[in-house]
């Protein structure tokens, strides 16, 4: 079986190493990027199987970079939001501009793992 592949979008360096450790201590490869613009250039050239995506950022922000990725070929990744953004109308929103799972910070990174495991299971 080839190792899944993880795209993380935040500017939060350490948030990313942590999600990082979280992925691969459960075997999941995992590149980072830390703004929007290249976040969005790395996912759309990428060969990813799940985005985990923050909302502020700097360049394009994620609701932005959500909605190109659904109306792009990569329209199928499955994408998780993580965000400090944890108002109900931001959660409706970004379940309705395509994210698959919304989740606040601050996370447990085990459930973050957890849940990106059965968004990859649902997309095999």
């Amino acid at each position: 079986m080839n190792k899944k592949k993880v795209l993380i979008i935040d500017d939060d360096e350490h948030i990313c190493e942590l999600v990082q450790i979280a992925l691969e201590a459960d075997g999941i490869k995992v590149e980072k990027s830390f703004d929007g613009d290249t976040g969005l250039k790395k996912a759309l050239q990428g060969d990813y199987d799940a985005l985990i995506l923050d909302l502020m950022l700097p360049g394009k922000d994620g609701w932005e970079i959500c909605r190109k990725i659904r109306s792009s070929e990569a329209r199928s990744i499955p994408i998780v939001m993580l965000t400090a953004k944890g108002e109900e109308v931001d959660k409706i929103l970004g379940l309705e501009l395509g994210a698959d799972d919304y989740i606040t910070k601050p996370f447990s990174p085990r459930e973050l793992v957890a849940r990106v495991k059965a968004l990859l299971r649902r997309a095999e």
